[in-house]
C-alpha cells in the first residue's frame, strides 16, 4: 500500500477469524480495519461513519455481497467497494463490477489474497481521493466562474443604467436647443447611446454574457428606434425578420450601431417629406455567416456619391463594418436602398 495518509477500511465478512487476519495484514500497511459481520451491520456503519474503502465478502449467511453492494452504492458519498469472493465463477466478479465495485479479489486457501487486497485497497483509495480532489477543483472553478459572471452581469447592469442616464441627459439638452441641426445631432447621439445600452441590458439578463441573441436584441433595438423616430414626427414602419442567431458580444455592439445608423438614415432620407414608407431589417444565417440587410422602398441610394446630411452616419457605418472585418454592400435594388453586410459567426 502506497497511500501515505491513514486509511479506514470496513471489512464486511461473517468470518471473524479471517477478519482478524485481514486486519493484521493491512495494519502493517498503515490501514485501520473495522469489522462488520453482515450486510445490515455494514450498511449501518457506513451510514454513520466515514470509511475510505469497503471490502465486501460474497458469501454470507442470509444474503450475498451482490445483494448488499447496490445498497452501499446508493448511500450518499459512498466509499469505493472492493469485492472479495472465494467463488471461481467469473460471472460473480463481472456482476460485482457491473454493480459498482471498483475491484475484486479472489480468496485463496494459502491467504495470498490478503496481500492482493492490500494492493487493491491502496489503488482504490488513491483513485477515490484523486476523483474527489478533481471534483473539488471543478466545483471551485464553477464557483469562481459563477462569481465572475455575477459580477459581470452587475457591471453590465450598471453600465446600461449609466448609458440610459446619459441618453436622457442628451435628450434634455436637445430639448433646450433652438438650432434645428444641433437638435438633430443631439437626437442622433441619443439614439446611438440607446443602441449600445441595449447590448448591456441584454447581457445582464443573459445566461451567457459572451453571446447575444440577435433576434431578441434587434427586437428591443427596433422598439427603441421606432419610439425615438416617432418622437421626431416621422412615421415610418419598421419590419424585423431575424432568425434566432447568436453572436459574440463585441460583434453585437458593432451590429447594433450599424442597424441604428442605417435605420436612422432611412427615416431621414429614404422617403420624401409627407410620404410614409417601410423599412425592413432582416438577419439570416448562411453557413458560418450572418447576413444583415436594411432595406427601404424610397428614393434609392447605392452608396456612391455625396451622402445627404453631414455624412457622419455613413462614416460610423464604415467604421463599425471595419471592426467586423466586413464591408457594407449597397447592391442594386429594384427600388429604394438595400444595404447588406456579411458577418462571420
Amino acid at each position: 500500500m502506497t497511500v501515505s495518509d491513514p486509511v479506514r477500511l470496513l471489512y464486511i465478512d461473517d468470518d471473524p477469524g479471517l477478519a482478524r487476519l485481514v486486519s493484521r495484514t493491512l495494519a502493517a500497511r498503515g490501514c485501520t480495519v473495522e469489522h462488520a459481520a453482515d450486510g445490515e451491520t455494514g450498511l449501518a456503519r457506513i451510514a454513520a461513519e466515514r470509511f475510505d474503502v469497503v471490502a465486501l465478502d460474497h458469501h454470507m449467511p442470509r444474503e450475498t455481497g451482490l445483494d448488499v453492494l447496490p445498497r452501499i452504492r446508493a448511500l450518499a458519498d459512498a466509499p469505493p467497494v472492493i469485492y472479495v469472493t472465494g467463488s471461481e465463477d467469473s460471472r460473480v466478479a463481472v456482476a460485482a463490477l457491473k454493480a459498482g465495485a471498483v475491484d475484486y479479489v479472489w480468496k485463496d486457501l494459502q491467504g495470498h489474497f490478503r496481500e492482493l487486497l492490500a494492493e487493491a485497497v491502496a489503488t482504490a483509495v488513491l483513485q477515490d481521493r484523486t476523483r474527489r480532489e478533481k471534483e473539488r477543483a471543478e466545483a471551485e472553478v464553477r464557483e469562481a466562474r459563477d462569481r465572475a459572471e455575477l459580477l459581470l452581469r452587475e457591471v453590465n447592469h450598471r453600465v446600461a443604467n449609466s448609458l440610459a442616464l446619459v441618453a436622457a441627459l442628451v435628450r434634455m439638452q436637445a430639448n433646450t436647443v433652438t438650432d434645428a441641426s444641433a437638435r438633430a445631432a443631439l437626437e442622433e447621439t441619443q439614439t446611438r447611446i440607446t443602441a449600445i445600452a441595449g447590448i448591456h441590458r441584454r447581457l445582464y439578463t443573459s445566461d451567457d454574457v459572451r453571446i447575444v441573441a440577435v433576434d431578441a436584441y434587434l427586437a428591443t433595438l427596433v422598439e427603441d428606434l421606432d419610439g425615438a423616430m416617432n418622437a421626431t414626427g416621422q412615421r415610418h414602419r419598421i419590419v424585423l425578420d431575424a432568425a434566432p442567431i447568436e453572436v459574440a458580444t463585441d460583434k453585437a455592439v458593432s451590429l447594433g450601431v450599424i442597424v441604428t445608423e442605417l435605420v436612422t438614415n432611412a427615416y431621414k432620407y429614404a422617403y420624401p417629406e409627407g410620404v410614409t414608407g417601410e423599412i425592413r431589417i432582416t438577419a439570416r444565417r448562411d453557413g458560418e455567416t450572418l447576413r444583415l440587410t436594411v432595406a427601404d422602398d424610397g428614393v434609392g441610394w447605392q452608396g456612391a456619391g455625396t451622402p445627404r446630411g453631414t455624412g457622419l452616419g455613413s462614416r460610423i457605418v464604415r467604421a463599425m463594418a471595419s471592426n467586423l472585418r466586413a464591408q457594407i454592400d449597397y447592391g442594386r435594388a429594384e427600388r429604394g436602398t438595400a444595404a447588406s453586410i456579411d458577418i462571420a459567426l
